[in-house]
């Protein structure tokens, strides 16, 4: 019962006409990716999504993945395998790959529209392929040429999968507790041996193989993080020559039961001496997986908003129908027993909420994945740098905002449904169990909280926030005489000039006691969120008054409107959260919190 019908037009709108990545795509010297092309991608990408990964998003969920424990293979649900290969057949697995490995090469920007559908349409099934991207990434980035031939090729063209194999049962995002060995043995290999949990896709019926990039540590290794390296681990080995051999001893011993996403395969991955090859440098294995890991939080926050998305969309539907109660300004439909939901001012409140946040969400999410088709292609020493900067900065934004206002949104748009959004059968209880996930795997919203104030802000001095706050100058200095957008621009400008003294007044206190900054960092992340989502609204109101839509111009404008007025005030309390310090948080003797 629960829909999804993927928003093209509104896609190509946010693509070409706020964010103008066709302009930037020239630039790069991408031909490929002409308006014609990529409109025509979109267009396969939501026939593809809507058709025949929509239909098996509940029943996955109620199915669930199954463990053959004598074997370790872990079977998907009905329907799953079918689906993958006809997303092989259709190409997708290698979209944005690199041509010389298969792939179509096609900016990142408009894989992350094809991303947001698939998460939209099924985000269990989206996290097999998910993870194969960042094996993709990391083996472009620091692999040797043999072993690009032999595991990126078929990883691009769908045969193999990948995975990420960093978490253990005593250590989470504490990585320099790892115990995971790698003992060095014939012909340049090493035998991994060790428990990795949470692992996602660690086994499936999907694909032939399966590659796991593994933390581990060399005997010699120092201790912490300077001492883990990362390992190529196939479930079935492989020679040199990309030849695949016999099993490999790296096996599910055990699935996880979760709270949602149960047709995604979460588990124990256990490694037995399996044969592995080091990738990249002994003891720099953080760097590499690093590559991965922020190509996956990026691809976590597209899962929030693909997951506000669908709620918005079934919530919508359900207010516009049902009929409850009469409006408080008199009946609104004289000729039924009752008005429909959707004309009380509390309905439209979540529902606003839910679009507003998606809609800009999604222009602030491909403002990131152009920086790095920028990082990538551009041949200027100083885009690439400014690219670079831009995107640490906007990653843990992304990545942690996205996924806690899925969390909000699925839930205000189960609430919309009343008692019927609490039944599986209309499917919105899932959405709400499936988004709690994804403000915890990649890095859990307090991590990137501290990833971006500490990091990104404080200890590199605000490179990134610079430059953000430069679009935001830009921008306005630009429309200072446009009446149309004084609405927008000048409280615009006004909380530029708050976040830029905010983030002062944090390193003072910073200084002052180190504390202060793990007490504003959650704040000052929701505070970055929301100015950046008003700049992205203002952009947007300025890009539909452009297109001479009249229609499109009066609705950009009434949702900005709302978002301004009732969404960005909520920075007011998070600034006001920030300048009471820690002490409050600190006061408390740790005894005290024995319950």
């Amino acid at each position: 019962m629960n829909k999804y019908q993927a928003p093209v037009k509104e896609m190509s709108f946010a693509l070409f006409d706020v964010v103008q990545a066709d302009k930037v795509f020239a630039e790069l010297g991408a031909d490929s990716a002409s308006r014609d092309i990529i409109e025509a991608v979109l267009e396969e990408s939501a026939k593809f999504t809507q058709s025949v990964l929509a239909p098996i998003y509940q029943s996955g969920d109620s199915e669930g993945c199954r463990l053959d424990v004598a074997s370790g293979s872990v079977s998907t649900p009905t329907g799953f395998k079918e689906a993958y290969q006809q997303f092989v057949e259709g190409g997708w697995t290698g979209l944005t790959a690199p041509e010389a490995y298969g792939g179509q090469h096609l900016p990142e920007t408009v894989g992350a529209l094809v991303k947001e559908m698939i998460d939209s349409a099924n985000l269990p099934w989206g996290n097999y392929p998910l993870l194969s991207h960042g094996a993709t990434e990391a083996l472009k980035q620091h692999g040797e040429e043999w072993q690009r031939a032999a595991f990126l090729a078929p990883i691009v063209e769908g045969r193999w999968t990948g995975t990420m194999c960093l978490t253990e049962p005593h250590c989470g995002s504490d990585l320099g507790l790892l115990k995971t060995k790698a003992e060095p043995v014939a012909d340049g290999k090493y035998a991994i041996s060790g428990t990795k949990i949470f692992i996602t896709g660690g086994d499936h019926d999907l694909t032939e193989n399966i590659v796991h990039l593994v933390l581990a540590r060399l005997p010699d290794a120092p201790a912490g993080t300077k001492g883990i390296s990362l390992f190529i681990v196939p479930k079935f080995k492989v020679a040199r020559d990309g030849s695949m051999g016999e099993r490999n001893p790296a096996v599910c011993g055990s699935i996880e039961h979760k709270m949602g996403i149960h047709a995604s395969a979460t588990c124990v991955m256990n490694f037995d001496g399996a044969e592995g090859y080091l990738i990249g440098t002994a003891n720099k294995g953080l760097n590499a997986m690093f590559t991965m890991m922020n190509t996956a939080r990026l691809a976590v926050g597209l899962q929030g908003l693909g997951l506000i998305e669908r709620a918005y969309q079934n919530a919508s539907a359900y207010a516009l129908d049902r009929l409850q109660s009469r409006s408080l300004s008199g009946p609104k439909r004289p000729d039924k027993p009752a008005d429909p939901l959707i004309v009380h001012p509390d309905i439209r409140r979540m529902l606003l909420t839910c679009r507003t946040l998606a809609e800009g969400s999604r222009y602030l999410a491909l403002q990131a994945s152009l920086q790095v088709d920028i990082l990538e292609r551009s041949e200027s020493a100083e885009a690439r740098q400014a690219a670079d900067e831009l995107l640490g900065f906007l990653t843990p934004i992304v990545k942690a905002c996205l996924t806690e206002w899925s969390v909000e949104c699925t839930y205000h748009a189960q609430q919309v449904f009343g008692g019927h959004g609490y039944i599986a059968e209309w499917g919105m209880e899932q959405l709400a169990r499936d988004a709690r996930i994804t403000t915890m795997y990649e890095g859990t919203t307090g991590i990137q909280a501290l990833d971006l104030l500490g990091r990104k802000t404080i200890q590199l001095q605000g490179a990134g926030l610079k430059r953000f706050l430069g679009l935001v100058v830009e921008f306005c200095s630009g429309h200072t005489k446009n009446v149309q957008l004084a609405e927008f621009v000048a409280p615009l400008a006004q909380m530029a000039q708050e976040w830029q003294q905010l983030t002062m007044e944090i390193g003072k206190a910073t200084m002052e006691n180190p504390d202060n900054l793990g007490a504003a960092a959650v704040d000052y992340l929701f505070f970055s969120g929301y100015v950046a989502l008003a700049y992205w609204w203002a952009r947007a109101v300025e890009a539909a008054d452009r297109s001479g839509n009249a229609e499109l111009a009066a609705r950009k404008r009434a949702l900005a409107r709302f978002y301004f007025q009732k969404i960005l005030p909520r920075t007011f309390s998070h600034a006001a959260a920030i300048k009471t310090g820690a002490a409050s948080l600190m006061e408390l003797d740790e005894a005290a919190f024995v319950a």
